[in-house]
């Protein structure tokens, strides 16, 4: 049972007081909006993990992103980085490392930390053949499952890129075509394949595998603009569409659900993108990543992902904000 099915039988769980506490709000509100997916609290079932909430009424939390890549494998650092942002107030950690041994890493920060970690599946998947197209369904799907498996409380998946919102995209004058990384691995793999996205196509399995673990899928913004000239287009609202559809077919089977972006977006333009992403993705807690409110920053758009989130905090009520150590 998950703790959405929990939340819809009226049943206040330990992991909805415990948030509750934290956020000095009545159970039964928490308890209602995660029945109706307006909160989240992403905690595997194979995991003692400490309950975290997103969404409405709760305070905005902070995301901090580790990992090897391929140039840099070293698997101390990145642990201890996930250990020092816990210690510092991180309220989640996402793994999304690319190099090395994945399963190593990945099991090392889940038992080294105490907060929600988060992962990219398609990442291994991807990792586990020599070209990121000659990847099959299969991968996909296991990579998940394995994930599950070994207690990760939530994934990314870029279910919202498909033959429909590519099609948006040939249509359109994009500068910066696709920046997100496991969107354009999906991308490339359509185009390859000549195919539709595993993940969206198969929706279904997604749910039934998330549901065996109470896994809680962050819907990754594959089609979010790269640069400001690209800001609010066609193709990131027809993924908002598809998104929101999806949402609603999660909570139908009891999975928690939040939806990620904006990505690149003027200071002026913040409040459309807030107000569009919460409307067609029905009031779905957000993953903020961003709102990038320039193209020219210094380090690793810190200061300017600083900036946008703030301003949507402050404006819009946003929920989870992502940034990397």
């Amino acid at each position: 049972m998950t703790l959405m099915e929990d939340a819809k039988k009226g049943i206040v769980t330990p992991s909805i007081e415990a948030v509750a506490k934290a956020e000095g709000i009545d159970p039964e509100t928490i308890r209602s909006c995660v029945a109706n997916g307006l909160i989240a609290i992403p905690v595997n079932n194979r995991r003692e993990t400490l309950p975290v909430g997103i969404g409405k009424y709760m305070s905005t939390k902070i995301n901090a992103n580790v990992g090897t890549s391929r140039d840099c494998i070293d698997i101390h650092a990145e642990v201890e980085k996930a250990k020092t942002a816990e210690a510092l107030g991180a309220n989640a950690v996402m793994d999304l490392s690319t190099g090395g041994d994945l399963d190593e890493i990945r099991n090392l920060i889940l038992k080294s930390v105490h907060i929600p970690v988060g992962t990219v599946p398609i990442y291994q998947a991807a990792a586990s053949r020599k070209v990121v197209v000659e990847m099959t369904s299969d991968d996909m799907f296991n990579a998940v499952r394995k994930h599950a498996e070994q207690g990760v409380d939530f994934v990314t998946v870029h279910v919202g890129v498909n033959l429909n919102s590519l099609e948006r995209l040939r249509q359109s004058d994009r500068i910066m075509n696709v920046v997100s990384r496991g969107g354009s691995f999906t991308l490339a793999w359509m185009l390859h394949n000549e195919e539709d996205n595993p993940f969206y196509a198969e929706y279904d399995y997604l749910l039934e595998i998330a549901k065996e673990y109470d896994m809680t899928l962050s819907l990754g913004d594959g089609m979010r603009p790269g640069c400001i000239a690209d800001a609010s287009d066609r193709p990131k609202f027809m993924e908002f569409i598809t998104l929101g559809e999806l949402v609603k077919r999660a909570r139908a089977v009891n999975v928690q659900t939040f939806v990620e972006g904006p990505g690149h977006v003027p200071l002026n333009e913040i409040e459309l993108s807030v107000r569009g992403m919460k409307e067609l993705c029905n009031d779905a807690p957000l993953y903020l990543l961003g709102p990038l409110v320039t193209d020219i920053a210094p380090g690793f758009d810190h200061i300017t992902g600083a900036i946008g989130g703030n301003c949507g905090d402050v404006w819009h009520g946003f929920s989870l904000h992502g940034n990397t150590l």
